[in-house]
């Protein structure tokens, strides 16, 4: 047991209090360990193959991760966090959506039921398309003010291109382009997505 929760704890500080089955099975915990350590208050059940560490510190990323770990349970696809909680992480827009929004590859079906809240957009994602921040997989910069245009926020889009300048994420030649994109989005030019 001593060995299994130095496993754990390990795991956890990776991952802001989470670890998922298959993570723990690669360490040589076993989903019995892990059922007996729900039992005794050490862990808690969170999402399908995702675990929370009871007293570990509150990571404001939570609900974010316990949804990428839950996409990626058994070494599933690349995924990213999309569209306004894209934004909302990136301290980029005044958005608090009541919805997660996770974009996953379009040929990719999850056999396993979807939590609550959370909105999957189905898209290619390349390398560029993503990016890492605090630790979560998000649409690039330029990706998700796209996204979110195209899915009729205009308004959030515009503002993300503004604070994405003054924060240093956009080159003011980026901004130009991303706002002549936006104009084409907004008249009706724009490829679809």
């Amino acid at each position: 047991m001593g060995s299994n929760l130095f496993a754990l704890l390990e795991l956890a500080s990776e991952a802001g209090g989470l670890i998922t089955t298959h993570a723990a099975l690669e360490r040589g915990i076993s989903r019995r360990a892990l059922a007996g350590m729900t039992q005794r208050g050490l862990i808690e059940h969170v999402s399908r193959g995702v675990y929370r560490l009871v007293h570990s510190q509150a990571d404001p990323f939570a609900s974010y991760r316990t949804v990428i770990m839950w996409a990626q349970a058994h070494r599933g696809p690349r995924v990213a966090l999309s569209h306004e909680t894209a934004l909302t992480i990136l301290a980029l827009s005044d958005a608090n959506p009541s919805q997660i929004h996770l974009t996953i590859p379009s040929d990719v079906r999850f056999r396993r039921h979807l939590p609550t809240r959370v909105t999957i957009h189905r898209a290619p994602l390349d390398d560029k398309d993503v990016m890492e921040h605090e630790g979560l997989q998000l649409t690039s910069f330029s990706r998700t003010v796209i996204d979110v245009a195209r899915s009729g926020n205009m308004r959030f889009a515009g503002d993300a291109i503004i604070q994405g300048r003054r924060e240093g994420y956009i080159t003011e030649r980026e901004s130009k382009r991303l706002t002549a994109e936006l104009e084409q989005i907004l008249h009706g030019t724009g490829a679809a997505g």
